[in-house]
């Protein structure tokens, strides 16, 4: 098959114009710095956005990562040197990496076939094992509501603090609610990839004032209210700047249209493979995902490697990538312990079959159709 001449993108930011506006206005006013309107602005529309027809009020926090983000809520709920924190296996490692910041220790948690988010029997399963476990942190994978209430009601009855990893997840909806407002911590992040970005950046979201208030004094370098320098805790440069604020601002009004947008090339994905001995990446009918990637795995039995497709769709000008390699199966954490409650892992089994497809918004028909055939061409 002919490669495309032209770099087909697994993700890449939509950009609109409204932005500018935004933009232009901390230039004009030289509100270049941290802080500022914009994050003032972002922070309170992004609350909006999430908290519709809700009583309960997330407090948003703009930071320089998702990674901050997850730091601070790590923090905030207390996690210290020892502590075992129950964790998403299959996810991206920044997802679990701020317990190590913090001296905790990770426990993975196996997925569900489902949705390849964490099992919640296998969460049971690890409270019976680590009772003393006072954190679990969830994340969203690919865009796909795990089963919040289920896990909301375990953490509930092992009194256990929730973080809700919803890097992934923005206008994805489990049972009509947002993911990122089940947790008692919660985070975003608009990397570059994401489903609306600020070109790098992420946001912290706590269900008390008292909870972003300290957030913020950490994320401020931990600075006292004296005339000098006064520092009593150690901080952190993790504020994000009022000009990519702006950026987040103008994205959020096309929230919604990027959502549909891919909803449709997931779609299209699915009924071209139809008849292929493949399936989409799952998620349960009560919930509603933003599909911000596209994934598939090949059938069981199915001799058809994964990485050789992937291969083949890269050597034609297409760029594709694995499912995310399972936490426990990853060097830096060997020797963690993993939870599953299947005879052979989930989480390997997805990751051995799996591959993420090119799911920019901005893919023509015609270049999907192309993506769809050198697929094809491998079976």
């Amino acid at each position: 098959m002919t490669p495309c001449n032209h770099r087909i993108p697994l993700a890449t930011p939509t950009m609109h114009g409204d932005e500018m506006a935004y933009i232009q206005e901390a230039f004009d006013r030289n509100w270049i710095a941290p802080l500022g309107f914009n994050c003032d602005g972002f922070e309170a529309e992004m609350g909006a956005y999430l908290n519709c027809n809700r009583k309960t009020y997330h407090h948003a926090l703009c930071l320089n990562a998702g990674t901050a983000a997850l730091h601070l809520a790590v923090k905030l709920a207390g996690v210290k040197r020892g502590d075992i924190v129950l964790c998403s296996d299959m996810t991206f490692a920044a997802t679990v990496n701020p317990v190590t910041y913090e001296g905790g220790v990770q426990v993975f948690v196996d997925s569900e076939r489902e949705t390849w988010n964490m099992d919640p029997r296998a969460l049971e399963k690890a409270f019976e094992k680590y009772p003393q476990a006072k954190v679990v942190m969830l994340a969203h994978l690919y865009g796909t509501p795990a089963r919040m209430n289920e896990i909301v009601e375990i953490c509930k009855l092992h009194n256990a603090i929730l973080i809700e990893d919803a890097a992934e997840a923005l206008s994805s909806e489990y049972r009509g609610r947002k993911c990122g407002t089940f947790g008692k911590y919660n985070i975003l992040s608009f990397n570059g990839n994401k489903i609306i970005t600020t070109s790098g950046g992420g946001m912290l979201l706590c269900e008390n004032e008292a909870d972003r208030k300290k957030a913020l004094f950490w994320a401020t370098q931990a600075r006292e209210p004296a005339l000098w320098y006064q520092h009593e805790e150690i901080g952190y440069n993790y504020r994000m700047s009022n000009v990519v604020a702006g950026i987040g601002r103008g994205q959020l009004k096309h929230l919604e249209n990027h959502r549909e947008r891919k909803e449709a090339v997931y779609r299209r994905y699915e009924k071209a493979l139809a008849d292929l001995p493949v399936t989409m990446n799952p998620y349960l009918p009560d919930s509603k995902p933003n599909f911000w990637l596209s994934c598939m795995a090949v059938d069981k039995g199915i001799k058809v490697d994964p990485l050789d497709i992937v291969c083949k769709l890269n050597a034609c000008n297409v760029e594709a990538r694995p499912i995310w390699k399972p936490m426990h199966m990853q060097p830096v954490f060997k020797g963690h312990d993993f939870i599953s409650v299947e005879e052979s892992p989930v989480s390997e089994d997805i990751f051995a079959r799996g591959l993420c497809l090119p799911s920019d918004i901005k893919m023509t028909g015609e270049e999907q159709n192309y993506v769809i055939d050198v697929i094809r061409s491998c079976f």
